[in-house]
């Protein structure tokens, strides 16, 4: 070990003659661990929140849609084949997307209709909040068993959809088209019955009061369509490679197809929990500033008490870098100290809030009911390298301010 180290060591264990700095210094180290323990408590919690967000529009939106200029396309069954040839794409089906309006005894309400391959649709859903989602869906293939049942065709809509409409499984609803026929008197829209066979929860409001979900069959039917779908929504292996397989996509397909992935269609919301992350970060790293000027502030004060001690090691033949080296060690010292404690007591009540789930939220209000907490190794890292990077800025000015002192003057009037 090093003398500079050494004499360092010795002045964070012995006992300053003054309380005020030793006061000073338990107050830097508990600024540091509050700065750095909250700060990894609300970026966890963010990091959460923007992976159950992902995790559920993803159960429900496919990861790239596939879709062709001047509307719907025929040769769909060719180009599923084609694209499920590729390497890292699991699977793909045909959908059709259209605007209805529907009506119950109780009210009416405007959806976003979806017209879907039962037995495709059903193996790729992921993630979503209900258990029985996955046998939900093959019930739009099949027929009441119970001749008393409204025969008609399924559909299966969302959880605040059916509470808006005021129906459940098994009750009687109708779907209206505008993309309806010509008529003697005009234009007619569209209108069937059709029966409710499920009701799923995605977990995500949006989703939960706009989607219903037919036969595509049925969707084309109604929506006079022949064999003809909107577009082709396809499943990757890696959804972080979406942007990759939507680019080779349009490359190897070409015009007249185009195709988004879910992060541009996600656009807006990811950019905007990106930015609140961005922005929390700064601002509670505020509170890590403020106890590294607690750091330089205990740091001044010794530099003032130890002023005899700093005269005698230059007379000895001490450096200017070497008593600068002394109270950066001191302070950096104190700062790891803060750190460790921060990352400590951060870690504990992450997992504390994921397993006990002791902070409860309104349903009604936000998109989870508890906190979503979820700790990257990145993130923890970022945190403790800036934490660490201010403490070593608040050492600098008061280690140089050693350095420079004159040993004669200050033996004398020291």
């Amino acid at each position: 070990m090093s003398f500079e180290f050494f004499i360092a060591g010795r002045y964070l264990r012995a006992r300053p003659k003054q309380a005020f700095i030793s006061l000073i210094t338990i107050l830097s180290v508990a600024g540091v661990m509050l700065g750095v323990m909250a700060l990894i408590v609300v970026i966890a919690v963010m990091t959460g929140a923007e992976s159950d967000f992902r995790s559920r529009i993803l159960g429900v939106e496919p990861h790239v849609v596939l879709m062709r200029h001047g509307g719907e396309f025929a040769d769909y069954r060719r180009v599923v084949g084609q694209v499920e040839k590729m390497n890292e794409v699991e699977s793909a089906a045909p959908f059709i997307y259209h605007q209805v309006m529907l009506r119950s005894s109780a009210g009416v309400s405007g959806a976003v209709l979806r017209g879907i391959d039962p037995e495709s649709f059903g193996r790729d859903i992921e993630n979503l909040k209900a258990a029985a989602m996955q046998e939900i869906f093959p019930r739009l293939s099949k027929k009441p068993s119970d001749e008393k049942m409204v025969a008609a065709p399924g559909i299966i809509i969302g959880k605040e959809l059916a509470r808006t409409l005021g129906v459940s499984e098994n009750d009687p609803i109708y779907l209206i088209s505008p993309r309806g026929m010509l008529s003697p008197i005009g234009h007619v829209p569209a209108m069937k019955r059709f029966r409710v066979v499920g009701v799923f929860e995605s977990g995500f409001y949006e989703y939960d009061q706009s989607l219903a979900y037919i036969h595509l069959k049925d969707a084309q039917k109604l929506l006079r369509l022949g064999d003809t779908v909107t577009g082709i929504g396809i499943r990757v292996r890696d959804i972080y490679r979406a942007g990759i397989v939507r680019e080779s996509l349009v490359v190897e397909l070409g015009f007249p197809y185009w195709a988004r992935d879910w992060m541009q269609l996600n656009k807006n919301l990811f950019s905007a929990l990106k930015l609140e992350k961005k922005a929390m970060f700064v601002i509670l790293t505020l509170i890590v500033l403020v106890a590294a000027f607690n750091i330089a502030s205990s740091l001044i004060m010794m530099v003032m008490q130890k002023t005899k001690d700093i005269a005698i090691l230059k007379a000895m033949g001490a450096t200017d870098k070497s008593i600068r080296r002394i109270f950066i060690f001191k302070g950096m010292v104190v700062g790891a100290i803060g750190t460790a404690l921060g990352v400590s007591f951060g870690f504990i009540l992450c997992a504390l809030l994921k397993r006990y789930k002791f902070i409860q939220l309104p349903g009604d209000v936000y998109y989870f009911s508890t906190l979503p907490v979820q700790l990257e190794y990145l993130d923890v890292f970022l945190i403790v390298s800036a934490a660490m990077l201010i403490c070593f800025l608040a050492t600098l000015y008061p280690a140089r301010q050693a350095a420079k002192l004159n040993p004669v003057e200050a033996i004398r009037y020291g």
